[in-house]
């Protein structure tokens, strides 16, 4: 997940004399650079995961520091660092209050340190850490594309992952995503990335196949639940204009059933996308497992509408409703009096329309093979 803040306040606590002072539910956002900066000019061109290190010299006030804060939160940054001792003596509370409140992480280091040597240190930091990254990119993506050919992917992996342990895929879209341009499409990964809370060390978030992949291993429910809507709900609450559409593959055990898990991601977001849902756990789909698992969804569709053309050509012609009582009998279990209850309709007319439904379609649907299959017809339609 790339160098983080966690890791950051890990190496300079001592080096650097660095205090952690607010926002600790931003504690594992990564960083893709270190900017100085003495007014809020240079925040328009930030594109996310930017770490802001001031002097303070143009923020010396209670409501300049906030209206800084406000900016840096509005443009995802990853956190703050304040250099105390010169233009600023003591932070004032409602900035360590609003840190906490919008999940900033603030620091201090003393006015002692060089800040040119520490910002050069952790900009060396951050860059070797992204390639170590790019290379777990690339080894995962391996194991999702050819998981036969191990020595891809297992020996490059094993210094990072539990290869042998348990692993979960979570893929993310929104709609024209893969139109995007690539900087549009990257400034929005790191705003989703900002989001992930609780991972550091067991996490990988790349952009692969037009979707943002999440890629975890030995990570328990509770904690999945926790990280994946708590993404959601800041996305929610940050990106109001964006709609994202989550889908969590089954869990897997060993690297080499990573692809498993990621086909069955790709399956629940597709639902989630479909359906307009937020969140769709692939364990939870019911029949839906194997409809969207289908690659070619041009023989479902066929199969669906073969079915039930004679029904939409008579309602087409007559401008009834057979599609939905057929599908409320089948719901029903071929119960006529839930049917009209359920459609607000006397009972002898359903009785009429569905007796007329078993001529136009050639079947008794006294059968349980029967009524499956013109079950299956009105998943379909759904997807």
């Amino acid at each position: 997940m790339g160098f983080t803040i966690e890791d950051m306040n890990l190496m300079a606590k001592d080096r650097y004399h660095m205090e952690f002072i607010a926002g600790k539910r931003g504690w594992s956002n990564s960083i893709s650079w270190v900017l100085m900066m003495e007014d809020t000019a240079i925040i328009r061109n930030f594109a996310g995961k930017e770490l802001a290190v001031t002097t303070g010299l143009g923020f010396d006030t209670e409501e300049k520091l906030l209206g800084l804060a406000r900016k840096l939160v509005v443009c995802h940054a990853s956190g703050l660092i304040i250099n105390t001792g010169e233009y600023i003596h003591k932070l004032p509370q409602s900035l360590c209050d609003y840190c906490d409140e919008n999940d900033l992480p603030l620091m201090t280091v003393p006015w002692e340190v060089y800040l040119s040597e520490m910002i050069k240190d952790l900009s060396i930091r951050i860059f070797l850490q992204g390639t170590t990254d790019e290379e777990i990119t690339r080894a995962l993506i391996h194991a999702i594309e050819e998981p036969d050919n191990q020595e891809n992917y297992r020996k490059i992996l094993l210094p990072y992952l539990d290869i042998d342990g348990e692993f979960q895929v979570v893929l993310f879209t929104t709609g024209g995503l893969d139109e995007m341009d690539t900087v549009e499409r990257k400034r929005l990964g790191y705003r989703l990335q900002i989001y992930l809370e609780n991972i550091t060390h067991n996490g990988s978030f790349f952009y692969y196949d037009a979707n943002f992949v999440l890629i975890m291993n030995d990570v328990s429910r509770k904690d999945f639940d926790e990280i994946v809507e708590g993404m959601i709900s800041r996305t929610k609450r940050r990106m109001p204009e964006v709609h994202i559409s989550v889908g969590a593959g089954s869990k897997v055990v060993d690297i080499a059933n990573l692809t498993t898990a990621y086909q069955r991601a790709k399956a629940a977001v597709n639902m989630a996308q479909h359906m307009n849902r937020d969140m769709v756990h692939f364990d939870e789909m019911g029949i839906y497992r194997l409809l969207y698992s289908v690659s070619d969804k041009a023989i479902l569709k066929e199969m669906s509408e073969d079915l039930l053309q004679p029904l939409l050509t008579y309602d087409a012609k007559h401008n009834s409703n057979y599609v939905e009582v057929l599908e409320k009998y089948l719901e029903y279990n071929g119960s006529i009096q839930a049917v009209a209850e359920a459609m607000y309709t006397h009972r002898n007319t359903i009785i009429y329309r569905v007796t007329n439904i078993k001529k136009l379609l050639g079947t008794e649907l006294d059968t349980t093979e029967e009524r499956f299959q013109y079950q299956m017809a009105y998943y379909i339609r759904k997807m």
